[in-house]
């Protein structure tokens, strides 16, 4: 991801409505034959913008609609806690059962809790970071067969101690949502999710559905787009296999925020921030159960993004003003000036614009010398993007290593910096006060660990 981006896109020129801007920004970043994007925001119940750019088929020259199904990724997540927090509210499970209840054999499995799988926090070792993963998903797998390829892995720490986003935990979730109710984990979305709020174009992606209106997946490399590595999503799960439109989740956030997915304990459970040494300054902000909370200027945000081979996705809400976004790609990776997380936060500040707070005052205190602790290498922030934190005189520098330009800091504190655009960077320490790693907010906390030094740029 360029997560530069993010730090130094403009916005576009001043225009008579916020849909006019939101068009200005958005209409130059698809290229004639480029993969699609689409987008909706809406507010109050009611959509205010929906348009959709490029082709949702290179081959055939099949232009994204809104109706266009796509590969959604990781926004899955919070329909698996949504099912599991719905049989909760029936009586027929708890997020505080052991793992051991549902997998008996599964070590240490009367460590882990459902809440631990729900917020990245069991340390069981993900099987999309297994060496070797990418190549095999492009065969049918077996639930079981899967999860048995990972249960035996080393933890990556103790249950509940430190929060790394794990989609074994939400694999596992998915399973345990068919064994208590019985049912397909589709079918279950369905009857319980789906029919309700008329998402008729959402559902468990398989190959060979017929889906009328299809996104195929593409990719980048050196600037030419190709077809994607096609996942067989029987390898998603409950980690996110589903596919949808942006008007089926427009519907999604509508229901969900208006309470007719989920109860109120329910959701004041899913919207708290699991509480861990990373956000101990910030503690409205971090994981719930499947959806990232997050402040951006002034307003808080409820939201998660999805990434799989060919395809990207970004799903916001701003709860206080019943304020939607929903971005998909059909390209990942694609052009970096067209990632879904990136113009989704954008398309808030064009909107919202009279309701965000005005950026952090810059504090003339801080020193040179705490400059120099900050900066150095860090990543891979997402795929293989690293970004260095410079040091040129007085001023502090943020680059990516893909070839976005670099973007002015400034410091709030010793340790939390803001961009020009409002992005927050906040850089954490360890117990002896060194460095350990910087956290990029945006729609999304997106974390990178510290690789190396380097000494003021001359």
């Amino acid at each position: 991801m360029a997560v530069a981006t993010l730090l130094a896109m403009a916005l576009p020129a001043a225009a008579e409505s916020p849909s006019q801007k939101a068009n200005a920004l958005l209409s130059g970043l698809i290229e004639t034959n480029d993969p699609g994007l689409a987008v909706l925001v809406a507010q109050n119940g009611k959509i205010l913008f929906e348009k959709c750019y490029g082709l949702a088929d290179r081959e055939h020259h099949v232009p994204a609609i809104p109706q266009t199904t796509f590969r959604i990724g990781s926004i899955g997540k919070q329909f698996t806690a949504s099912a599991i927090l719905k049989l909760q509210e029936k009586g027929k499970l708890s997020v505080n059962d052991k793992l051991s209840k549902y997998f008996p054999d599964f070590p240490r499995g009367d460590e882990i809790t459902l809440r631990h799988l729900l917020t990245h926090t069991s340390g069981i070792h993900s099987y999309t970071e297994k060496d070797g993963f990418i190549e095999g998903v492009t065969s049918a797998v077996k639930p079981d067969d899967l999860i048995k390829s990972f249960k035996n892995d080393p933890y990556d720490f103790d249950p509940g101690k430190k929060w790394h986003y794990n989609n074994s935990g939400y694999f596992l979730l998915g399973r345990i949502v068919e064994t208590v109710s019985g049912e397909s984990y589709g079918d279950f979305l369905q009857k319980n999710f789906f029919q309700a709020l008329g998402m008729t174009n959402t559902g468990v992606y398989r190959a060979h559905l017929g889906l009328p209106h299809e996104a195929l997946g593409y990719s980048l490399k050196e600037e030419v787009f190709t077809n994607a590595v096609n996942w067989d999503m029987s390898w998603a799960g409950g980690a996110g296999t589903l596919y949808s439109t942006v008007e089926d989740l427009f519907r999604w956030n509508d229901g969900l925020f208006t309470g007719r997915v989920l109860g109120a304990a329910s959701l004041k459970a899913a919207f708290t921030p699991v509480k861990m040494f990373e956000n101990q300054l910030n503690s409205d902000s971090g994981y719930g159960f499947g959806w990232f909370i997050n402040r951006h200027r002034g307003l808080r945000e409820i939201s998660h993004a999805g990434g799989l081979n060919g395809f990207q996705s970004d799903l916001l809400c701003v709860p206080d003003e019943k304020f939607t976004v929903t971005v998909l790609a059909n390209a990942s990776p694609g052009r970096t000036n067209a990632i879904p997380q990136l113009l989704a936060q954008k398309l808030v500040d064009i909107f919202l614009a009279d309701k965000l707070a005005p950026l952090p005052t810059v504090n003339t205190n801080v020193s040179l010398k705490s400059y120099d602790a900050l900066t150095g290498q860090y990543g891979p922030v997402v795929a293989e993007v690293n970004l260095t934190i410079s040091r040129r005189g007085t001023r502090l520098f943020c680059q990516s290593s893909d070839g976005q330009p670099e973007a002015e800091i400034f410091p709030k504190s010793d340790t939390e910096f803001f961009s020009k655009t409002g992005a927050q960077i906040t850089f954490v320490k360890d117990s002896h006060g060194k460095v350990v790693k910087m956290i990029v907010r945006s729609d999304s906390d997106l974390e990178a660990p510290r690789l190396n030094d380097v000494v003021e740029e001359k």
